[in-house]
């Protein structure tokens, strides 16, 4: 049999549209009359010959018209068992087998009671394993049987059956869609704190999609769903990134009432952040935003990490304690709370340390204890953790109970000072040799005169 390239189906053989509308009347009088059996018999004829002749149109409507009649009459069986036997027929139409499954599913919302709901999901999940041709529609009962699942409180099932279906590789499914499923697979992986499968998954979704007017709502969904993953990690400028993003979608810029606790999240998940080039450029460019000079402590904030002075810590936790411990970054209310406004303490002091390698060149212990409102062991641990992450240079000196900052140069590079300052010397030496030869030329002419 020859093979149509428009429907990637047999050519049709003979058209029996003529006949299938012929046979409805007597179908609708069979049905009327409560003879089911014998309606789906007669449709059972027909189809087998519509079948052979690669009639893609009749087969459609004779396949559609069975799964009517067994829906209308509310046998559930029976519409599991035709949808089943059609669909292994040999030779049967690809594309009428689709049609057959979409009319089916139509049903799963008329189903009397949640059981039965469930074996008609279970049965077309069945019917449409492992073929191509329904893939998008195994995927939408994927989801329907994922809302069973949650809907019982049994998250573990769901998310697993929910990652058996990989829509990334659908062609025929919508991106839009295929992005909502993505993010449902996140949602119900974070649910089941499966962490890594969820980072995973994360990466799935090209970012640069959400750049689409008509896709807010899905971008919203993602760095929610983001924001939860990397508090969970410990990613505070993740956390501000996504806080951006989110800040940056119309809906958000443009709502007086939202922007404000998005850009104070922004800022403070940004000062958790330990220090580096990117969280201190990061850091100065929210500073600008024109925004941030109507949030009075947060433009403080800002002011405090950006400017190279010394910020003791009871004095921050004096002046934005009351306010900014009600919100739930650092919720006084919560175990995570209170630990983000420690980390708030140490960075604090991490910046304050900062200052000091800045301008000190030696302090000692004593003094950076009265500097820092530390003990002189916890200010030897902040040291320790600064140099580690090389942001400072330090040498503790315990015997001398001294600190030195100056960092030594290298011989390379002590000898490119020497040199400098020879060339410096020659070049003083040149022009005073020039000026004083000047000075003699003049006064030779002003006594020859």
């Amino acid at each position: 049999m020859d093979l149509d390239h428009t429907t990637n189906e047999p050519k049709m053989e003979k058209d029996y549209s003529e006949s299938v509308k012929a046979l409805q009347p007597e179908v609708e009088q069979l049905l009327a009359s409560g003879q089911l059996r014998a309606a789906l018999d007669k449709l059972h004829g027909l189809e087998k010959k519509t079948r052979a002749a690669a009639d893609l149109w009749s087969t459609s409507q004779l396949l559609e018209r069975m799964v009517d009649a067994c829906g209308a009459a509310s046998e559930w069986v029976m519409l599991e068992q035709e949808v089943a036997a059609m669909s292994k027929k040999h030779g049967q139409l690809k594309q009428a087998i689709a049609k057959m499954v979409q009319r089916a599913m139509t049903y799963v919302d008329k189903t009397p009671d949640e059981q039965t709901r469930i074996e008609l999901i279970d049965a077309l999940r069945t019917v449409t394993e492992g073929k191509i041709h329904v893939e998008v529609e195994r995927a939408r009962l994927t989801r329907m049987r994922v809302a069973v699942y949650e809907a019982h409180g049994q998250i573990n099932e769901a998310c697993d059956t929910l990652q058996e279906i990989q829509v990334e590789t659908y062609g025929s499914m919508d991106r839009r869609e295929k992005t909502d499923f993505i993010l449902e697979q996140m949602r119900l992986c974070l649910a089941k704190r499966d962490y890594i499968r969820m980072a995973i998954i994360s990466h799935k979704i090209n970012p640069k999609y959400f750049q689409r007017d008509d896709t807010e709502d899905l971008k919203l969904r993602f760095y929610e769903l983001m924001i939860q993953y990397d508090l969970h990690e410990g990613n505070y400028l993740e956390v501000s990134r996504h806080y951006n993003h989110i800040y940056t979608t119309k809906s958000i810029s443009e709502d007086a009432a939202k922007w404000p606790g998005v850009l104070q999240n922004i800022l403070l998940y940004l000062v958790l952040s330990p220090f580096d080039n990117e969280q201190s450029d990061m850091l100065h460019r929210v500073q600008r935003d024109h925004n941030l000079e109507k949030l009075e402590l947060c433009t403080r904030l800002a002011k405090g990490f950006t400017t190279m002075e010394l910020t003791r810590w009871p004095a921050v936790e004096s002046v934005y304690g009351p306010e900014f411990r009600k919100t739930d970054v650092f919720s006084a209310q919560t175990d995570d709370g209170a630990a983000r406004w420690m980390t708030l303490r140490d960075r604090v002091i991490e910046h304050n340390i900062r200052v000091i390698a800045k301008y000190y060149t030696r302090a000692t212990i004593s003094r950076l204890t009265e500097l820092l409102d530390l003990g002189a062991d916890d200010v030897e641990a902040f040291l320790s953790r600064a140099v580690v992450a090389g942001t400072i240079y330090a040498r503790v000196d315990r015997p001398a109970g001294a600190v030195s900052f100056a960092k030594p140069r290298e011989g390379e590079e002590q000898l490119n000072a020497w040199a400098s300052d020879v060339g410096k010397l020659l070049g003083l030496v040149e022009k005073t040799t020039h000026l004083i030869a000047k000075e003699e030329i003049v006064n030779k002419i002003a006594r020859a005169i």
